[in-house]
């Protein structure tokens, strides 16, 4: 039984002037994490993928920006440009996130260009002003430096096939995209190839007969097996602009981290997961294994006794244009949430967010619940099989692991 003590604290009266001069500043990675997310999600309407590599670039560069005015207590990710200690952090942030994004979205220039000039007016003028808008400059000159010709956007696609289990281009739209991220530099590992997964089972076995009838009886649109809850956290997990992005702000704001222990965090995860995504789309491409989607409508060519074609079946949510093993989903995720328990050291945090998607917020009291439930909603959501989840859930943990011994570590350490 929780035992509650109730404390009674006598609080002085102060005017309106000194409780405002009192208040907290607000956080500025949190704030320009904030117009990331806008620009990247809500105006650019990136993919998940494109995201990730979007979002590391941008709290990579604020990471090695405050890091370097504090100290440099880190290990810098690129680098630790001059500074002075007294060189303004929130300037810092802000000059780091424009000039990643300026870069990053061009046609976003005058938008982004008043979120910054917004940012540095509430900042007083003086050197330490000019000195965080030179350090933040320079972090965000060496990731640019640094992303410039890593291979993204390239025409590179995906190996299509028209063999049982190969990859077929997925509707509503069959489109061939995103193939580039399979090939993109890493941002940390030093060579993606050492990550593999063990492949899908043989379409003839019994493992693989088991998991496609999963998801078809539990992923389908019209499901009577699939509850009321599962069907509201499949889209919960698949809304592009809730679920995952926001946890970053929730969790500093609510264990009011500052402005260095924030970007670190936010790097940690972001530079991380996008790493841990280029070794998932690497698999995806090697394995080119086909979707639900289209693997239950043809089930009568798999040779498997234990299948059976359903053409009409089709998914509860619509099936993103890559080949289906192993789950990005899965591989995101786990990253994410184990560079958060890294970070906290500890996984019985608490957090929660809300999906316009789904209209609801789901809450968990840890990480690995969270982790646990996203391998299960993509079966729910009928795009994935239980054994890309559970494999991606394991790549994208392993990239992770290895990212965080080499990245964002106190110095000396």
């Amino acid at each position: 039984m929780a035992i509650v003590t109730v404390l009674t604290v006598t609080v002085p009266a102060v005017s309106t002037t000194d409780a405002a001069a009192a208040a907290p500043k607000p956080n500025a990675v949190i704030t320009w994490n904030n117009h990331a997310d806008e620009a990247i999600n809500g105006v650019a309407e990136l993919s998940p993928t494109a995201g990730a590599r979007a979002f590391a670039i941008v709290q990579g560069a604020v990471y090695d920006a405050v890091n370097a005015i504090a100290g440099t207590p880190y290990e810098p990710y690129l680098i630790a440009p001059l500074s002075r200690p007294g060189d303004s952090r929130q300037a810092a942030v802000a000059a780091a996130a424009y000039r990643t994004l300026r870069w990053l979205f061009p046609d976003q220039a005058d938008s982004l260009r008043e979120l910054y000039d917004e940012s540095l007016a509430a900042i007083p003028d003086g050197r330490a002003k000019r000195g965080g808008i030179a350090v933040g400059q320079a972090a965000a000159a060496a990731m640019i430096d640094a992303r410039r010709d890593d291979g993204a956007g390239s025409d590179a696609t995906w190996p299509v096939g028209t063999a049982p289990g190969k990859y077929r281009l997925t509707p509503p739209d069959f489109l061939q995209v995103g193939a580039w991220y399979a090939t993109l530099k890493p941002f940390i590992v030093d060579d993606i190839v050492d990550y593999d997964t063990p492949g899908p089972p043989a379409l003839t076995s019994a493992e693989y007969a088991r998991n496609l009838n999963e998801v078809k009886a539990l992923g389908s649109a019209t499901s009577t097996k699939r509850t009321r809850d599962q069907t509201e956290a499949a889209i919960w997990w698949d809304d592009a602009r809730g679920g995952e992005w926001p946890i970053k702000r929730q969790l500093a704001a609510t264990h009011r981290l500052s402005i260095l222990e924030s970007a670190r965090m936010f790097a940690m995860v972001d530079v991380t997961t996008a790493d841990a995504m280029i070794a998932c789309y690497k698999e995806k491409k090697f394995w080119h294994f086909w979707r639900p989607v289209t693997a239950i409508p043809l089930a009568g060519i798999d040779r498997n006794p234990a299948t059976k074609a359903d053409p009409d079946w089709t998914p509860l949510l619509t099936t993103a244009p890559s080949p289906e093993y192993p789950s990005g989903h899965a591989c995101f995720t786990a990253s994410t949430m184990f560079a958060f328990r890294t970070y906290f050291g500890r996984d019985d945090v608490s957090f929660s967010a809300f999906s316009a998607d789904s209209g609801t917020t789901r809450r968990y009291r840890s990480f690995s619940q969270a982790n646990a439930e996203l391998i299960e909603a993509r079966i729910w959501g009928g795009v994935h099989y239980r054994f890309a989840t559970e494999d991606g859930d394991r790549l994208g943990e392993s990239v992770a692991r290895d990212a965080l011994k080499q990245a964002f570590r106190p110095r000396g350490d």
